[in-house]
C-alpha cells in the first residue's frame, strides 16, 4: 500500500562540484524544482544538479521502497543538503586551518570570519573530500548524503 514503505533521496557531489540527486520515487514532473532546491541550498547553478527519478542503479528494485511520488521529497532533499553542508563546513575548516564554527556561509561558499578573502565553495570542498586533502581521523572521503523518509 502506498505510504507504508520508505522512500529515499541520495545526493552525491562529484569532485568537479557537479551533483546527482537520486530518488526512489518515480518522476512527478518536479525534477527541475528539486534541482533548483539543491542549487539554492548549496550555492551552485541548477544546471550542475542532475535529478534521477526511480534510480534503480542507486537503490535497486524490490527492496520495499515506495516509488509513488511524494510530498515529502522537498523536506528529504533539505535534510540531505543539510548533511552535505555540515560535512563540507567541517572539511572547509580543515582545509582553511580554521575551526569550522568560525566559518560562515555566504553566497555559496564557506568564508573565514577573520579574513573574508579566504573561502571554499562546495566544489572546492568536494575536490578536497575526494582525495586532494587530508581528512580528519574517522571521516570518510567523498561528499554525499542520504535521507530515508516515510510520509
Amino acid at each position: 500500500m502506498a505510504g507504508e514503505a520508505y522512500r529515499a533521496v541520495f545526493l552525491r557531489v562529484h569532485p568537479t562540484g557537479k551533483m546527482v540527486l537520486s530518488l526512489t520515487t518515480e518522476s512527478d514532473g518536479k525534477e527541475s524544482e528539486y534541482a533548483q532546491q539543491v542549487a539554492t541550498e548549496l550555492g551552485v547553478p541548477a544546471l550542475d544538479v542532475k535529478v534521477v527519478p526511480a534510480d534503480e542503479n542507486r537503490f535497486g528494485t524490490g527492496h520495499g521502497y515506495n516509488t509513488t511520488p511524494s510530498g515529502g521529497t522537498p523536506a528529504a532533499i533539505a535534510s540531505a543538503t543539510g548533511k552535505i553542508r555540515a560535512k563540507a563546513q567541517m572539511l572547509a575548516g580543515v582545509d582553511l586551518e580554521t575551526p569550522a564554527e568560525e566559518l560562515s556561509w555566504d553566497n555559496g561558499a564557506f568564508v573565514t570570519r577573520a579574513d573574508p578573502a579566504r573561502s571554499r565553495t562546495i566544489a572546492d570542498v568536494a575536490l578536497y573530500a575526494h582525495g586532494s586533502g587530508a581528512l580528519p581521523p574517522g571521516v570518510e572521503g567523498g561528499l554525499d548524503a542520504q535521507t530515508v523518509y516515510r510520509d
